[in-house]
């Protein structure tokens, strides 16, 4: 019996050494097989042939839609708006009546100041007049006094009578000379009123707002019966003239900038379209917390729909180069330093340094290390990573 027990306990454990070495054999093929597929097997890649074609380089530049010259629309005087005749996105020309106030007070103070002038007028008509009589009295003092002088000569007159004859010509004078201060007082009391009567017309011509120059209203901010102040903002008014990006470019970029060049425009509001612009001028300060400087890029056309203050980006074209080696800048990969691609060279995947020249953000200039035909691969698995050497097959 004890050699069955201990024959059992030998037949058990070299079962179990069996079993074991069983599944370690399959973990090593497992584990083998892995290992083999992730070198050896081929890994599926898209393929991109290296093509020639025209390469354009771009500085880029974040901004505003902006109007050149643009407006507030407010009042001279205070009052309360009578009518609002011009709303958001109305076209206007200069002097089209926008906003009128309520003026029935003003209208008032036009009339009695035009009273004021008409009765100024009346006094001085008045006044004329009385040195008319005035210059009358003198004219006959004088030749009564002239007689009575030459009578007195002779003897035939008294001396009182001379000089009753000259008493009365002297008030003759004084006569006169007061006649024409009181012309004088009057014409500059018409002065004053008709002075007066300017400001009132003014006042009365201020109640009427009008477009001072002709644009597009982009915002109205007041209803019929409201009161505004001077200076209060009743509507914006923008010029059509020149609409302009003020774009953000980076300060390393400015000395590849000039006024003249020409420009792509993209609205966020459609990203896929671009739009013609012009560069029109630089900016001379530049952010000290961000390092950048404003470029004004005319936006020659402009979406069905737009808005001033919207974003847009601009791409300000600086160099061009035609029928130059190209591929697209996400084929380029950094590693350890270099710049290169892995191209397809009879199904294995050979890294290849390159030299880059004209560039923008979506092709690259290869000035050396590819030619026209040759596959550049790129790994058709996201977060597959291509390796030298490794076996590659093009989908």
């Amino acid at each position: 019996m004890p050699d069955k027990a201990q024959h059992s306990k030998r037949f058990h454990a070299v079962r179990r050494w069996l079993g074991t070495l069983a599944k370690l054999i399959v973990l090593a093929v497992v584990i083998g097989g892995l290992v083999y597929w992730m070198k050896f097997s081929p890994i599926s890649v898209v393929e991109h042939p290296v093509t020639r074609g025209l390469i354009v380089a771009e500085v880029m530049g974040t901004g505003t839609l902006e109007a050149r010259v643009q407006a507030t629309v407010s009042p001279k005087i205070s009052g309360r708006i009578e009518k609002v005749l011009a709303d958001q996105g109305d076209r206007v020309v200069a002097g089209d009546l926008l906003v009128e106030l309520d003026d029935e007070e003003l209208q008032q103070q036009v009339e009695i100041a035009a009273a004021n002038v008409d009765a100024a007028r009346a006094a001085i008509d008045r006044l004329i007049a009385d040195k008319d009589r005035a210059t009358a009295a003198f004219t006959q003092a004088e030749k009564s006094n002239e007689r009575v002088q030459s009578l007195t000569t002779r003897g035939a007159a008294s001396q009182e009578d001379s000089d009753k004859a000259t008493e009365a010509l002297a008030v003759a004078v004084t006569g006169v000379s007061r006649a024409e201060a009181a012309i004088a007082e009057g014409q500059k009391e018409l002065v004053a009123a008709e002075k007066t009567l300017q400001y009132h017309q003014t006042r009365l011509s201020d109640s009427r707002v009008v477009a001072p120059f002709d644009g597009l209203i982009i915002r109205r901010t007041r209803e019929p019966g409201d009161v505004v102040v001077p200076g209060s903002e009743m509507m914006k008014l923008i010029s059509m003239d020149q609409i302009w990006i003020s774009a953000w470019v980076d300060e390393t970029e400015m000395g590849k900038l000039h006024p003249e060049q020409t420009a792509r425009i993209v609205f966020r509001s459609e990203p896929n379209l671009d739009y013609e612009g012009k560069v029109i001028r630089l900016g001379k300060e530049a952010d000290r917390e961000t390092r950048e400087f404003i470029v004004d890029v005319d936006a020659l056309r402009l979406p069905q729909n737009w808005a001033v203050g919207q974003r847009a980006e601009a791409f300000i074209e600086v160099e061009r180069k035609d029928n130059v080696v190209q591929i697209q800048a996400d084929q380029v990969i950094n590693r350890d330093g270099a710049v290169g691609v892995f191209v397809n060279q009879d199904g294995v995947a050979k890294w290849t340094p390159i030299n880059i020249g004209l560039r923008n953000r979506d092709v690259v200039e290869v000035t050396d290390g590819l030619v026209v035909g040759d596959r550049i691969v790129t790994a058709a698995t996201k977060g597959m990573v291509l390796t030298e050497g490794r076996k590659v097959a093009a989908k």
